[in-house]
């Protein structure tokens, strides 16, 4: 019998561990807060690593002392949010079969590591399985989303901010499927909280560290559905996400690598020679959204002055 990519890639190469892995850059008090729901969380005793892109507020280090679980993985320089979670990865030992990723400014409901553990392990051909994300609010925020196509990302990118619930971004944040609060296969998981089979995200070669921050996980999320595996949102496992603490810190960095791994992902899935126009277009489209966002943030800013 003739096996799928997905059932060859379970072969029993590591356990049944689980590594907690979070990406830390001056993170500040947040930290605390995740670290301390983990226990919570689960009745399992994860690995916690704290993967550090080079903080200088000294709140790793007390947090580490504060929490002895958990160990703190110093990267070289700024490795970005995929190259961190890969550079921590490469260090777990053969033990750990399941890679939790977690924003830092978050905190865990009661339960919800081990509701996400009993998912995945359901199906050995589940791949990846992502919470409800709720805001402080306890709103929820679409986690769950289709992958973009051409027509849908561009119409979202361009008319979301002005027209938030247009049919083409409700399609392509899946606002039915969060309103519905049912389990259901997607096409890719919020990196603020995802877990990860760890077969599955060797076979993929983990994220794309050419991505700085954002869309590690949109390409994350395709490249396991190519290679045979499932995303599944599982609402049964919830989490509260603050969300913007390193975008409010650093606001024309973090636009400018939106924009940047925005187009990086297009390219990628779509690079056809005959594409090229397009994709021209679609760069310099993200450009003058880049600049008219921050031309009115500076006009606001200097009119509060």
């Amino acid at each position: 019998m003739t096996r799928t990519p997905a059932q060859r890639a379970t072969e029993p190469l590591y356990g049944d561990g689980l590594a907690i892995i979070t990406v830390t850059y001056s993170p500040g008090d947040t930290i605390n807060e995740m670290l301390a729901s983990i226990p919570s969380a689960t009745k399992s005793n994860p690995t916690v690593i704290l993967s550090d892109n080079g903080s200088t507020d000294g709140s790793v280090e007390a947090a580490v002392e504060k929490f002895p679980f958990a160990k703190l993985h110093r990267n070289p320089g700024n490795a970005g949010y995929g190259g961190a979670i890969n550079s921590a990865v490469v260090e777990l030992d053969d033990s750990i079969g399941w890679i939790l990723v977690v924003n830092p400014d978050t905190e865990f409901g009661e339960g919800s590591v081990d509701a996400l553990l009993a998912v995945a392990e359901s199906d050995a051909a589940i791949g990846s399985v992502g919470p409800l994300i709720v805001s402080e609010d306890g709103v929820p925020y679409p986690s769950a989303r289709a992958l973009p196509s051409f027509r849908t990302g561009v119409i979202h990118a361009l008319f979301s901010g002005v027209w938030p619930n247009n049919p083409w971004s409700r399609a392509y944040r899946q606002d039915a499927v969060i309103e519905q609060g049912k389990q259901v296969p997607t096409g890719w998981l919020s990196g603020a909280c995802v877990l990860v089979r760890r077969v599955a995200f060797n076979q993929v070669g983990g994220f794309d560290d050419r991505y700085f921050m954002y869309f590690e996980d949109v390409d994350l999320g395709k490249s396991l559905g190519e290679a045979g595996w499932s995303n599944i949102y599982a609402p049964s496992a919830r989490i509260m996400h603050i969300g913007g603490t390193t975008a409010a810190r650093f606001p024309v960095r973090t636009l400018t690598a939106h924009h940047d791994s925005a187009y990086r992902y297009i390219a990628k899935k779509h690079p056809e020679w005959w594409l090229f126009p397009v994709r021209v277009a679609i760069w310099s489209g993200l450009k003058v959204r880049q600049w008219a966002i921050l031309r009115k943030a500076r006009r606001t800013h200097d009119s509060a002055q």
